[in-house]
């Protein structure tokens, strides 16, 4: 058997976007992370065994790439200044979605690294613990742990946020 095609790649092409994207936290730097990922991912397909996930192997490539990233940037970082908060609602969204958007996505900044990438990918992508197992180079019962305390760290975020995000995760469960 030969290693994956064009077509297996591109069809996964939106779960790689939407996990850079959580990742990341921008548009832009989710695009430039999946483009780096597939690049990679790419030029290093021989390394690919075939029978085995496609998918949770992207996901490693890109886990790997983003963790270099954010090395290379701490080692290069002059300033200690953040990038500017992405805009979050859309004219086609609702205000209140916005408002509930913008606090998962602070509640996620806001997760330990190790906590976040595991939360991401049980959650949002949907990996077994297994596959997130595999992607992230741990031992499922870490998986499991982190997943847990991520969990409990971001319901406790999103409980006792700062301003009004507390008020409005109160408001949303008395409806």
């Amino acid at each position: 058997m030969s290693a994956f095609t064009a077509a297996e790649v591109e069809a996964l092409i939106p779960r790689l976007r939407r996990y850079a994207r959580a990742l990341a936290g921008s548009r832009e730097a989710a695009d430039d992370l999946t483009q780096d990922t597939l690049e990679r991912a790419w030029g290093k397909r021989a390394l690919w065994r075939p029978g085995t996930n496609l998918r949770a192997w992207l996901f490693t490539v890109m886990h790997n790439v983003h963790v270099n990233g954010l090395r290379t940037a701490r080692r290069t970082e002059a300033s200690g200044s953040d990038a500017e908060e992405e805009r979050l609602p859309t004219a086609s969204s609702s205000v209140e979605t916005g408002i509930v958007l913008g606090e998962l996505r602070a509640a996620l900044a806001a997760l330990p690294d190790d906590q976040r990438e595991v939360v991401l990918l049980v959650g949002l992508e949907q990996l077994s613990y297994a596959e997130a197992a595999e992607v992230l180079g741990i031992p499922a019962g870490t998986v499991m742990s982190r997943l847990a305390r991520g969990r409990e760290r971001l319901r406790t975020l999103l409980e006792t946020g700062t301003g009004n995000a507390g008020r409005a995760a109160l408001l949303r469960r008395v409806k």
